[in-house]
């Protein structure tokens, strides 16, 4: 009996000899690669980590810059942030921030170049639509109408639909373009909630192009009750 577990015993120390000899290699380099791999996501996820802490840093200090109102400051900050962690939210933040206090000192160029640099590199929609906007009115701010059209054109996310309507009634209607203009003022009026106040300045704004748009609203009603 004892010979005959012995003879089992062998038979499977050759079968798995056999397999390893055949399979060995194969499954050695998997395990290898697996290993290799998780070790790697680990290290990304390390780094991730690293990059968003420092990043985090260099943001309080342009935060502590903006509120000293320290452009110079704030510029060499954003710059390093910029430089050394631009896939960062916080880096994209900054960009915004940047653009903000820059133009409220007078550096309209520093402002512009900020904003975008959000515009072409946030990996978020939101900030990135937020630049676009913000820059806009810069641009308008320098009379470079076709420009700042150019930035409230293309592709938005649908929250910001009415914002972007209203920029662009403001554009059409500095360049002259009245019934354009109108039209654009008209979709933001329709797109901005009823209770909201940036309605009523909508509003005044048609008013001021000879719109009424409550009437306009009023009247395809009247119209289906005939």
């Amino acid at each position: 009996m004892a010979q005959h577990f012995d003879l089992e015993e062998q038979e499977q120390l050759d079968q798995i000899k056999h397999f390893w000899k055949t399979h060995g290699t194969w499954i050695t380099w998997l395990a290898v690669v697996v290993l290799a791999a998780v070790a790697a996501w680990n290290g990304y996820q390390l780094w991730q980590n690293r990059q968003a802490s420092q990043a985090s840093a260099l943001y309080d200090a342009i935060e502590s810059a903006a509120n000293a109102g320290d452009a110079a400051r704030l510029k060499q900050a954003f710059g390093d942030i910029r430089e050394k962690y631009p896939r960062t939210a916080y880096a994209q933040q900054a960009g915004l921030l940047a653009g903000r206090v820059l133009d409220e000192k007078g550096e309209a160029d520093e402002a512009r170049a900020a904003l975008q640099w959000v515009a072409d590199k946030a990996a978020d929609e939101g900030l990135q639509a937020l630049a676009r906007l913000r820059l806009a009115g810069l641009l308008v701010e320098k009379k470079a109408y076709d420009e700042a059209l150019a930035q409230v054109s293309g592709s938005f996310p649908p929250e910001f639909a009415a914002l972007v309507a209203d920029r662009k009634g403001d554009i059409l209607a500095l360049q002259g373009k009245k019934p354009e203009a109108a039209a654009a003022y008209t979709q933001a009026y329709q797109k901005f909630d009823e209770r909201s106040e940036y309605r009523g300045l909508v509003e005044v704004k048609l008013n001021a192009l000879g719109v009424d748009p409550r009437a306009t609203a009023a009247a395809p009603a009247t119209e289906d009750r005939k």
